[in-house]
């Protein structure tokens, strides 16, 4: 499997992955709290600018987050149709700048460290007996390792169609792409089961 983590020395991959993430979420909250697009766009900015100066080529930095990028214009055009331009201006600035800094996140952490610090947060839970902190830990790091390679299938896909001469479009994309992931989940659900991971 390809991974979203980017190799570096920033800032960004120095801090702790705690603080990170205890970061984002806080944004995430600041940022729905506003509907002003003088503190909206200084945010957007400003979260472009960390995720692209981490130094990816800009092609790389730039291909996982197409199809996010696609589904929030497409958030943005229902809310132009049903509501009214400010609201679907807000939304999608929100959700762009939600969406770099998210990227940035995960750009700049580990998978491995993903899982320890959401088990270590969710273990309060754990010892009220609400959750099993390692299933959570476990089921976020694996969301975040299936990202870049359900974006790899799709390309792969894709490249298939044209081979054969068949224009890509997305009802004969999505079917197997589905398809495709729904076996990859029950294959690594089976592994881990045979492994005794889950429920420890």
């Amino acid at each position: 499997m390809r991974s979203l983590h980017v190799a570096g020395d920033s800032l960004m991959h120095r801090t702790k992955p705690s603080v990170k993430i205890a970061g984002l979420a806080l944004i995430a909250v600041l940022i729905f709290l506003t509907r002003d697009p003088r503190l909206l766009v200084p945010a957007l900015v400003a979260a472009g600018l960390l995720y692209f100066s981490l130094g990816q080529p800009l092609r790389a930095a730039l291909l996982p987050l197409k199809p996010v990028f696609l589904t929030i214009a497409i958030v943005g055009l229902f809310h132009l149709v049903l509501t009214s331009a400010e609201e679907a201006m807000v939304t999608v600035l929100r959700l762009s700048t939600l969406m770099l800094l998210g990227a940035a996140v995960t750009a700049t952490t580990t998978v491995s460290a993903f899982i320890d610090t959401i088990t270590r947060a969710a273990a309060p839970l754990e010892r009220i007996g609400l959750v099993k902190a390692a299933d959570i830990g476990l089921s976020v790091g694996l969301v975040v390792r299936f990202v870049p390679e359900i974006l790899s299938r799709y390309e792969a896909i894709r490249e298939a169609h044209r081979a054969r001469g068949i224009r890509p479009k997305i009802t004969t994309l999505l079917g197997p792409l589905i398809i495709a992931t729904l076996k990859d989940a029950d294959n690594i659900a089976a592994a881990i089961d045979a492994r005794g991971i889950r429920g420890q």
